[in-house]
């Protein structure tokens, strides 16, 4: 049950936070870990545009306008290493820092995340005060 206000920004919605720490895209196609990365960053104060599928993800970001981007690697049409290189190449997106989530735990695997333009890596299962510390030290 809700115990305090409900905000909104933009599609997103903030509960019980007053002041708005940040602007985030989350692109997982796990449903629980869609969900488990968007409650807490709601509850962290940041509002948060959740999207399912990596096609979809630069169209959504060009009109959320994130301050930060967290993407899985392993999605669906478009991994998210081709994500990455899409909102490198798109001129207003580029600035965004980009957090990678994967289950990819090797040094080949993150040097290759990196390079496509990612600034963290995070392996799962994730620890969740790493995630918040990776998030702010982004933002």
């Amino acid at each position: 049950m809700a115990t305090g206000p409900l905000w909104r920004v933009g599609g997103s919605c903030v509960l019980g936070v007053e002041h708005i720490v940040g602007k985030v895209l989350v692109v997982e196609d796990n449903e629980l870990n869609l969900k488990l990365f968007s409650d807490l960053l709601r509850v962290h104060g940041f509002a948060v545009e959740p999207v399912r599928d990596g096609r979809e993800a630069v169209s959504r970001a060009r009109v959320f306008e994130p301050d930060l981007v967290i993407t899985d690697i392993q999605l669906p049409f478009l991994s998210g290493t081709d994500l990455i290189r899409a909102l490198r190449a798109d001129a207003k997106l580029k600035p965004v820092p980009v957090m990678a989530v994967t289950a990819y735990a090797g040094r080949e695997d993150e040097e290759r995340v990196r390079a496509a333009g990612a600034n963290a890596y995070v392996t799962k299962p994730i620890s969740l005060a790493r995630f918040i510390d990776e998030v702010r030290a982004l933002m």
